[in-house]
């Protein structure tokens, strides 16, 4: 089986630089979207209707900003369109695809770079999300959560880590969070599983040459209860082609049935 994960920073642009027809090229069995930016009514275009998928859509109200998608190749069982808590359903930020015991979702986890006001939203985010994500890990399904999560982990997921001890996406709370995600939560990072390397980075700023000299940041994961981890056979950070400041995130698990079925 294999998931795709992408911050498309705009779907309709990454359409224009041709995400639709690589897309298309790697037989994925669920492609998970964030920050798509853009209103259902606004995709009229058969690119975002993608032939041979479900098709899903969680907006933002706000006009141009967030919102997460989700392609399937198998039709869910149930969609779960947010999480009933407006904070986060209000910038479309959670779609949940349910194929029997296997749950898949689309999580675009807020950024606190562009005020104080936006990092304590991101916290209060968090404070919700742990509790919730701790309930899935033990409740007996499955999960794979794709996202842009918006925090590097570790040293090891930024390029100029001691230049950013202060900046939003590496503060030592958002990392002690993560700790906790894949430590007592009991959530497992499924990129780790396969690849321990480092300068394995899924977003570059825009500024200067980050890309040209991968001075970047891992914030994309596939977070998955341990048993689907254990399950990952190979991931990939796709760089040849740029489609946003984000790189897909591709990983491939061995797991039975495919949902294809």
């Amino acid at each position: 089986m294999r998931i795709i994960t992408l911050n498309a920073n705009g779907i309709r642009a990454a359409a224009s630089k041709g995400f639709f027809d690589w897309m298309h090229r790697q037989d994925a069995d669920v492609v998970c979207i964030q920050e798509t930016k853009a209103q259902h009514p606004q995709l009229g275009d058969r690119h975002f209707f993608p032939p041979g998928y479900h098709v899903y859509y969680h907006d933002a109200v706000r006009k141009g900003y967030s919102g997460v998608a989700i392609y399937s190749r198998h039709q869910p069982d149930r969609v779960h369109y947010g999480l009933g808590w407006d904070v986060m359903d209000s910038e479309g930020r959670w779609l949940q695809a349910d194929f029997g015991e296997l749950s898949v979702v689309s999580l675009y986890l807020p950024s606190g770079s562009s005020k104080e006001e936006r990092q304590q939203v991101k916290f209060q985010c968090m404070d919700y999300l742990q509790p919730l994500l701790a309930g899935m890990a033990g409740d007996g399904r499955q999960y794979i959560i794709c996202g842009d999560w918006n925090i590097a982990h570790r040293k090891i997921d930024i390029k100029n880590w001691r230049g950013n001890l202060k900046s939003s996406g590496f503060l030592p709370e958002e990392r002690a969070w993560m700790d906790q995600l894949f430590g007592p939560v009991g959530m497992a990072d499924a990129f780790r599983q396969v690849d321990p390397r480092e300068e394995q980075y899924t977003w570059w700023s825009n500024r200067g040459r980050a890309w040209d000299n991968n001075t970047g940041w891992r914030i994309d994961y596939q977070v998955t209860t341990p048993t689907v981890a254990d399950q990952a056979t190979r991931a990939e950070i796709y760089r040849e082609q740029r489609f946003s400041d984000h790189a897909p995130l591709i990983m491939d698990y061995d797991l039975d049935p495919p949902l294809r079925g």
